[in-house]
């Protein structure tokens, strides 16, 4: 299958996803190559998986590419679009106006100690001592592309008007890509937020994997989340590695 460029990919996933795409159908795929109308684009769509294979620890899964050029970048809950993670009164507008980004922000600052779990507010954050924190978006992606977390949308390409269709026309390409790699790297856990768990755990061949659920960031709760807490407080994702 060669109607994508898969120049960003890592060698080691080129195999599996020249035979995941050969799932798909070919007139679907073909319609995608002819266009230029869809999200992430052809030269972002398969960015996710330019993280090694045996790099790959976690899989975050997200729902689908974000409905904005600027923002859309092929990596799942990455937005492009926002850079400053701070400002002067707390988190930027950026990060703020970007919902669940916020959250899991927020989360990450309760499991570093940095922030009262009582006290997320604007105004605590913006007393927060910052001394040794990444100060980007880019960065803190970053830290987690380090950690070996494979950010991939569970529908990688968005269109507007055949949203659902997107969904159901992937489903074999995400059946395909997410057995390969727990057939070689058994291992590796899925990490789940929201309804999307209902879709993923349908497509998994094997009972042995561990996967991780909660609910989306979207929601307040998820700051708060033990389990959450608990599985993302050793890695230090908020420090600045440089």
């Amino acid at each position: 299958m060669k109607l994508f460029n898969l120049d960003s990919v890592h060698p080691s996933w080129r195999s599996c996803l020249n035979r995941a795409l050969k799932t798909l159908d070919l007139h679907y795929l073909q319609k995608l190559y002819n266009s230029n109308t869809w999200l992430p684009g052809h030269n972002n769509l398969f960015n996710s998986f330019s993280l090694p294979m045996d790099q790959t620890q976690y899989v975050l899964l997200g729902e689908s590419p974000y409905p904005r050029a600027q923002s859309a970048n092929g990596y799942a809950f990455w937005d492009a679009a926002v850079q400053e993670l701070w400002s002067h009164t707390g988190l930027s507008k950026t990060v703020n106006r970007a919902t669940s980004l916020r959250n899991m922000i927020k989360m990450l600052l309760v499991a570093e100690k940095k922030l009262d779990p009582f006290d997320t507010s604007q105004s605590a954050i913006a007393n927060m001592d910052k001394t040794g924190l990444v100060t980007t978006n880019a960065d803190l992606f970053n830290n987690l592309l380090n950690q070996g977390f494979l950010l991939l949308n569970a529908t990688p390409v968005l269109q507007i008007k055949t949203k659902r269709q997107d969904a159901m026309a992937w489903r074999p390409f995400m059946h395909y890509v997410l057995n390969d790699l727990l057939r070689f790297y058994p291992k590796t856990q899925l990490i789940l937020f929201g309804k999307l768990a209902q879709i993923i755990t349908q497509l998994i061949d094997t009972t042995d994997v561990q996967i991780i659920q909660s609910e989306h960031p979207y929601n307040l709760s998820f700051i708060h989340n033990k389990q959450i807490l608990a599985l993302f407080q050793p890695m230090h994702l908020l420090r600045n590695t440089k």
